[in-house]
């Protein structure tokens, strides 16, 4: 009898252990792992796991001890290149398990588990395994699941104008090599040429001689200013410049500098360093040695200082935009082209006889760059303004300046505008003063501008400026804006929830949309509609988000799509807005405390799409996944169109 039962048991025993061995073998859960670079240092290994419809995948976070949980474990190879706790992401459920009689927290069908890590020299394998734990039905399916993947050292990938330069080093050589130029032509250094290049021909003993000094002292010029570029970049990395050039404090202070400098050149005061420095400098420079050479370049450097540091401001905050080497990049086409007269005339002393004298018109130039500072200055003011809501410089109130200060410049070079130090206009053949023809079209240009801007008063999109302007919700009164909202009108397309948070301070820059400015707010209304949502990654300081929104966005039909077939979210990036103490948290990307709302978008951007770059348009599914990633300011209203067309053509098909 006990022999009977015991077989019997014995039987069942092994059944039930030959069942669940036979059940481990086939995993509930597939695993992707894929990893993708951050930054310079810093990369994330992102873990996609996914089950049958309807199951539940525990999370790693386990709500208490009689919970269940799984776990994610990296081999321990790799332990000291691990940077920060693994971020969980997906659609979690918290809720009270029947059986277990605890709290528990999972998600449906797939989650993703991020490790970011420290990027390889070279490259590197991580390996690792994940214990989960999933509910099927009533029963809870536990195993082991290895993945392995390597991370390299491969560069960035860039979505498409990710910047005004579409990060590209050529756009930046280019642009500072016409800064170069423009300083070039400023009083306190263009007046030295013929005196710098006559000093190398006589001092020399032979022309072989002079040409060659020439080229050391031009070469010293170059070395000085990238090596001013090269130590921005090293001081300050090009994500610390990146968030410098953002802040809305570093705009103020850009513009008082621009302002000082601006009234400066006006006439008002002289800026120079203290002379004994530039003295001192000076002392060391002679043409017995190389060294002396590059001291007088030094020396140029340094008395040059009130002319050159203004167009050195503007290229430090534009490069700051681009990638690391945008800075260096600048600097070098700068330099090249402050020193490339000095050469040239070197090898060609017969030019200088053809050089225009300095004199009255070099002040004139002068001048027209200060009223040109003015203006740039309005724009960095405007972005602080715009980040931190203080309503200082609404679109009228900037436009009415910018119309001032140009008109004003135009009646300058039609000499009605005198200041301390201009000279008389030049005396025709019956002694009375006139203008030359290169000035005439000038004032032409300035007062044209001027008279351009004129209807932006009454909310005229003005497209050729208008990465210059502050956004047009400031508007007060906008005509535009009453046609456009006629238009929606009749179109009926209306969203089941409309938009609330934050609408008290912000407006959609896409006419005719009912944009939303809060991604849970979005993505509650998206699920209400049934809509695919489209992420609109923005600043108040994005020069092409403006253009972006004005060519492509407000054209009506792509504006028409979006409000008919999309939810839109704008989140904009550098916005200064405090946010509540229960919405703040410490990122898990960086580790550092977000604040504001900026801040918040910046870290969601990140962690969503691996960049921190504006415009991103960005399109999402309900559940938060992306669709497909749009990249950034690429002009082109069938392109646009496209995109949206097949977002909405494959939403419709999950």
């Amino acid at each position: 009898m006990f022999s009977k039962y015991t077989h019997t048991i014995l039987t069942a025993f092994l059944l039930l252990v030959g069942c669940n061995l036979f059940a481990q073998k086939d995993s509930v859960i597939k695993v992707t792992a894929t990893q993708e670079r951050l930054n310079d240092k810093e990369s994330v290994i992102r873990l996609k796991v996914t089950t049958a419809p309807g199951n539940k995948i525990y999370s790693i976070d386990k709500k208490s001890e009689e919970s269940v949980s799984s776990s994610v474990l990296f081999d321990s190879s790799v332990q000291k290149e691990l940077k920060g706790p693994i971020q969980e992401s997906g659609k979690a459920i918290t809720e009270k398990d029947s059986i277990l009689l605890a709290d528990v927290k999972y998600y449906k069908d797939s989650v993703i588990w991020s490790q970011t890590v420290q990027t390889p020299a070279d490259k590197k394998e991580f390996e690792g395994k994940i214990s989960y734990m999933v509910k099927v039905g009533d029963d809870y399916k536990n195993g082991d699941e290895s993945f392995d993947v390597t991370v390299t050292k491969a560069e960035l990938s860039a979505a498409p104008g990710s910047n005004p330069q579409d990060n590209s080093l050529w756009s930046f050589f280019l642009g500072g090599f016409l800064s170069g130029l423009g300083a070039f032509i400023m009083p306190c250094i263009y007046a030295m040429v013929p005196v710098t290049v006559s000093f190398f021909t006589k001092r020399s003993t032979t022309r072989q001689q002079g040409i060659k000094n020439a080229l050391v002292y031009s070469g010293s010029i170059m070395f000085v200013f990238t090596l001013i570029g090269f130590l921005i970049t090293t001081i300050f990395g090009s994500s610390a410049l990146n968030n410098m050039a953002s802040s809305a404090w570093f705009n103020v202070f850009v513009f008082a500098m621009f302002v000082v400098f601006g009234i400066s050149f006006l006439g008002a005061f002289e800026i120079t360093l203290p002379s004994a420095f530039s003295n001192k400098v000076d002392s060391k420079a002679n043409l017995s040695s190389y060294s002396g050479i590059f001291f007088m370049a030094l020396t140029l450097v340094i008395v040059s200082f009130s002319c050159t540091v203004p167009f050195i401001g503007l290229l430090t905050v534009w490069t700051a935009q681009g990638g690391k080497l945008a800075p260096l990049i600048g600097f070098l086409g700068f330099s090249m082209a402050l020193s490339l007269p000095f050469a040239l005339f070197a090898f060609f002393p017969a030019l200088l006889n053809k050089m225009g004298k300095s004199g009255g018109w070099l002040n004139t130039v002068k001048v027209v760059l200060g009223f040109i500072e003015l203006a740039l200055a309005l724009k960095f003011l405007s972005s602080a303004d715009l980040a931190y809501h203080w309503r200082l410089l609404d679109r009228e109130v900037y436009l009415s300046l910018w119309i001032v200060i140009f008109g004003l410049l135009g009646l300058y070079l039609l000499g009605k505008l005198k200041f301390h130090h201009d000279d008389e206009l030049p005396k025709n053949d019956y002694g009375h003063p006139y203008l030359t023809v290169t000035r005439l079209f000038f004032a032409i240009g300035a007062l044209t501008f001027a008279t351009y801007m004129v209807p932006g008063l009454w909310g005229a999109p003005l497209k050729g400026i208008s990465a210059w302007l502050p956004e047009m919700k400031t508007q007060d009164f906008n005509l535009n804006k009453v046609s456009a909202g006629s238009a929606v009108a009749v179109e009926g397309n209306s969203n089941a929830i409309k938009p609330i948070k934050y609408t008290d301070f912000l407006e959609s820059e896409i006419h005719g949309v009912d944009a939303f400015f809060d991604y849970e707010e979005a993505m509650k209304a998206a699920k209400a509609a049934n809509k695919p949502v489209m992420l609109d990654f923005t600043g108040h300081s994005c020069a092409n988000c403006r253009k972006m929104e004005q060519e492509v966005l407000n054209s009506a039909d792509v504006s028409s799509k979006l409000q008919k077939d999309f939810i839109v979210v704008s989140l904009y990036v550098d916005d200064k807005f405090k946010l509540p103490e229960e919405e703040r948290y410490t990122s898990k990307r960086d580790g550092r405390e977000v604040k504001n709302m900026g801040d918040k978008n910046l870290d969601f951007e990140a962690t969503l799409t691996g960049a921190v770059s504006q415009p991103q348009y960005v399109f999402v599914d309900l559940d938060g996944k992306i669709i497909k990633n749009a990249g950034g300011y690429e002009p082109g209203i069938p392109r646009f169109i496209k995109i949206l067309d097949e977002v909405k053509e494959g939403f419709k098909k999950k």
